[in-house]
Order: C-alpha cells, then sequence, then structure tokens
C-alpha cells in the first residue's frame, strides 16, 4: 500500500492550513500520512468515518456543558477507553490522529482532537484548551465553562485540579488566559512541535524531525529560526548543499537583528558545503 505523495500531502496541508476555516482533522490526519506512508485517502476517509460514527453515538443534544462532558466521558473514556498513560509518551503513535483512533491510546493533545472532533460532530459547543503542558477540552462559554481531561479518561477538572496542572508543569498560577479556546493551527502547532521534540530525543529519526519541520514551515505563520533548524537537518542527513542554502537565507533574515548570529549561521553553512570535499 502507498502512502500519499509528499509532493501532494504538503500541497494539501499547506492548501487546508490557509483556507478560511481549516479542518482540524484534516490537518491531523496529513501530519499522519507524513510519518505513515501506507495512509492513503482511503485511510484519510476511513478515518474520518470513524469520527462521524463515533459522534452518532452520543446522545442527542445533552442539556448544558456539564452534560455535553458527561455524554462524552461515558462513550470515549469508559465504553472505548480513550485515554493515555506516560508510556504513550514514548511513541510517534501518540501524536498520529489516524493511530490514536486506532488504539485509543495517545498524547494529551491528540485525544483532545478526538473529543473535539466526535463533540463537534454531535453538535457540542466544544473546542481546546492549551493549558501550558497539558491540553485538555472545554466546554460552554467562559461563564459555564466545563473542562474535562482526554487523557485522564475524560475527568471533568475542578478549577483547583486545573491550577494544579499548570503549576505541575510550569510552577506558575493558572490565569484566566490560558483558559481561552485554542485556534485550529495553534493546536496543529503543537502537536509538530511535540513531534519534533520526539524526534529531537532520537537523533537516528532526523527524517520525523524534518517533515515536521517542513510540515510547521506551510503554516501562515511561523518562527523564522525553523528555517536554520530544516538547514541543520538537511546538512545532517548528507544534503550539504540543500542545507547550506537554507541556513544562508536564516542568516540573512536575522542579520538585522543579531549580525553575531548570522554569522554563527554562516559559518555552520559554509562547514555543511566543505563536507562535500
Amino acid at each position: 500500500m502507498t502512502g500519499l505523495e509528499p509532493s501532494e500531502l504538503r500541497r494539501r496541508f499547506a492548501e487546508e492550513a490557509r483556507s478560511e476555516r481549516p479542518d482540524l482533522s484534516l490537518l491531523c490526519l496529513l501530519v499522519g500520512a507524513a510519518a505513515d506512508r501506507t495512509l492513503d485517502e482511503a485511510g484519510l476517509d476511513t478515518a474520518q468515518v470513524g469520527l462521524d460514527s463515533l459522534a452518532g453515538q452520543v446522545p442527542f443534544r445533552p442539556d448544558g456543558p456539564r452534560a455535553w462532558a458527561l455524554a462524552l466521558r461515558e462513550l470515549l473514556g469508559e465504553r472505548l477507553g480513550f485515554g493515555g498513560s506516560p508510556a504513550d509518551y514514548e511513541r510517534l503513535e501518540s501524536s498520529l490522529l489516524h493511530q490514536v483512533l486506532e488504539r485509543r491510546r495517545g498524547l494529551p493533545i491528540l485525544l483532545s482532537v478526538v473529543w473535539i472532533e466526535v463533540a463537534r460532530r454531535a453538535g457540542a459547543p466544544v473546542y481546546g484548551v492549551a493549558l501550558p503542558g497539558h491540553f485538555v477540552v472545554g466546554f460552554g462559554p467562559p461563564e459555564e465553562q466545563v473542562l474535562v481531561d482526554p487523557f485522564d479518561g475524560g475527568r471533568v477538572l475542578t478549577g483547583h485540579d486545573a491550577e494544579l496542572l499548570v503549576t505541575g508543569a510550569t510552577g506558575a498560577p493558572l490565569e484566566p488566559s490560558m483558559l481561552v479556546p485554542a485556534e485550529t493551527l495553534d493546536v496543529v502547532r503543537r502537536i509538530l512541535n511535540n513531534i519534533r521534540a520526539w524526534a529531537a530525543a532520537r537523533p537516528e529519526r532526523s527524517d520525523v524531525a524534518l517533515w515536521a519541520v517542513e510540515l510547521a514551515l506551510l503554516l501562515p505563520s511561523h518562527p523564522a529560526r525553523l528555517r536554520y533548524e530544516r538547514g541543520q537537518l538537511l546538512a545532517q542527513r548528507g544534503q550539504f548543499v540543500e542545507g547550506a542554502e537554507e541556513m544562508e537565507e536564516y542568516a540573512g533574515l536575522v542579520e538585522v537583528v543579531d549580525a553575531t548570529l548570522a554569522d554563527r549561521v554562516r559559518q555552520e553553512a559554509r562547514a555543511a558545503r566543505a563536507l562535500l570535499n
């Protein structure tokens, strides 16, 4: 089985990311297709149909945010066993939506994507909440907001629970600004950051780091430093000229604000080119 062609995958990812209302599930599935070369068009459709099917099992329009949260917990957390554990952080599959749907295990943010997409299809007032260090799901408007933790099987969080999650991750108190709905592209960006962190701890998986960086570069807004990161990865993988060119492009971007950094990056580019000799 052959998956999507890399050029077609990137074209579709960029097109969706720049659309007026980016589709969270499709973007996450395209990330999965970059990792899993067996995931083809039929596989993408199967995953979307799976989300539709799960939504069809949710009771029709529960009464209020808390009732929605409990209905989703009963279906996804209790009946179907979606959840996570520390071991899931060690697996790349935990960041791939199609694998999370199949395994019913994943990182907090991917499990939250499942909850969001199922609940949205069922008509719930749902959104992601990007707490520092731990992604959760919110239901309802700010004055009635109910938070749940899909990683913990959909446990409904009290204000104290949310405070503990934030304090445990950052040492800082919970701020109201941390409870606002997360934008779709911010969710995708955070997923790609997680994948890059996973690959950074495994130098032998520079292939994963490279496609994660390249997808992140296709998002409408991204840090310029990703160009430098891509250049380094290309050079590490033996693509010395392309890597050097990318680093030189980055040096040109930062020269105005940090000439010392630009000089250092150009030295790295020269070193990469020298490896051709």
